[in-house]
């Protein structure tokens, strides 16, 4: 290696500092994740070299960090806006195909992204951040935050669907399960149910509840970890009080759960 290659591999490479995508998010650039991506991309730049590896350390209160050319933002104050999102809206920052995003829900505030999504028939809660750390560490499986769902659907669900829905279910050759299922009403031809996931996919519920026969008509996110949707309307906003924040915070020094074993239900 050249002189010249070592003095660019020590400007790149900062003794001190965080990991590189850890300060992108940290500074509202994206999620952790979309951060990694930035990088092996080629789109990230620290003290004047592109970089490429995910190891890099920097220190962004020494080193100048640019991406796409723009240098970021030292690191700022986080936000944290709990929204109750309505149906049409989709759960993106822009979207060149959509006349609505949650992101319009919030006016005058930049930077933020939604925590996870909610598909556009869905409604509820939704917390928006620019935070990327939290935002990584909220929807990392081996935390298992509980989702709950209030879902109105067609027919009289029984006892072994709900068994069926807990014990797990083969479905496009992936095996789903929700945390716990429960009936909140039943009628003859409509049934309300309260259903918690800790890891899911795309429209999981409704894949599951079109399997047993009961096809969703409405879903709504009542809950996200320790956030409750209770007192907003469709379409409303607020940033979350201090004592949820307290909370929040509280839940992320916890450490994380062992990849593979599944929380009881409750």
């Amino acid at each position: 290696m050249s002189p010249r290659s070592r003095r660019a591999r020590r400007r790149v490479e900062p003794a001190r500092g965080e990991r590189l995508q850890k300060v992108l998010a940290a500074a509202g650039v994206a999620s952790r994740r979309a951060c990694e991506e930035l990088i092996r991309g080629g789109r990230v730049r620290v003290n004047g070299a592109v970089v490429h590896e995910l190891g890099t350390r920097a220190d962004p209160a020494r080193d100048r960090i640019d991406v796409d050319g723009k240098r970021i933002a030292r690191p700022r104050r986080a936000l944290y806006y709990l929204v109750y999102k309505p149906r049409g809206f989709v759960t993106t920052t822009r979207d060149p195909h959509a006349k609505r995003t949650v992101i319009d829900l919030v006016p005058g505030r930049s930077r933020l992204f939604p925590v996870g999504r909610l598909d556009a028939a869905s409604e509820g809660l939704l917390l928006l951040t620019n935070d990327g750390n939290t935002a990584q560490r909220l929807l990392h499986p081996s935390f298992e935050v509980p989702r709950t769902y209030r879902v109105s659907v067609d027919g009289k669900v029984v006892a072994e669907s709900l068994r069926r829905l807990t014990r797990g279910m083969s479905i496009g050759g992936r095996t789903l399960a929700l945390q716990s299922a429960e009936i909140l009403q039943r009628e003859a031809t409509r049934s309300v149910l309260e259903l918690v996931l800790v890891e899911g996919r795309r429209r999981q519920i409704r894949e599951m509840m079109q399997a047993l026969g009961h096809p969703v008509r409405r879903l709504v996110r009542v809950s996200f970890g320790p956030l409750r949707l209770r007192g907003l309307r469709a379409g409303e906003w607020r940033p979350l009080t201090p004592q949820e924040r307290r909370v929040i915070e509280r839940m992320l020094k916890e450490p994380a759960r062992p990849r593979g074993r599944r929380s009881s239900p409750r």
